[in-house]
């Protein structure tokens, strides 16, 4: 991982799949906002060059950097000539509306997999119930 002068550049958990339907530029971009929503990556924190990122994800340079540039216009992060890519400051509300529409998709996906399973919205309900029961307990114990 490449550092900047005075800085040190995190390394991103960034974890890609070939398998999947989403191109890879999707998948780089969507974590990094995950990241970003939740406050794992900071307003100011510099992000990794995208010839670095690139390498560490073992995908084109090209790639990573539509990544950024979607990332950039949606002002999610900021690049500034000869210093870096840096975490945008994000106000609190488009930080919420983004993690609210990424958990409603979330939940349309498993929705829709029901759907398709032939199981009626009853048994879809009683079942989403049953893991936020599940996922509850298992919060308790770690507490």
């Amino acid at each position: 991982m490449c550092h900047r002068e005075g800085e040190a550049v995190i390394q991103l958990p960034i974890q890609l799949s070939e398998h999947s339907r989403e191109p890879i530029y999707h998948q780089i971009e969507q974590q990094l906002v995950s990241f970003i929503v939740s406050g794992r990556l900071k307003p100011g924190m510099p992000l990794p060059s995208i010839r670095s990122l690139a390498s560490d994800l073992s995908c084109s340079v090209i790639t990573v950097n539509r990544a950024y540039q979607n990332l950039e216009q949606r002002h999610f992060i900021q690049t500034i000539q000869g210093k870096g890519t840096f975490v945008a400051d994000v106000k609190a509300d488009e930080k919420q509306q983004v993690a609210d529409a990424s958990l409603q998709q979330a939940f349309r996906t498993a929705v829709e997999m029901s759907f398709r399973l032939q199981n009626d919205p009853e048994k879809t309900r009683a079942m989403f119930e049953q893991v936020l029961a599940e996922v509850l307990q298992e919060k308790r114990k770690e507490t």
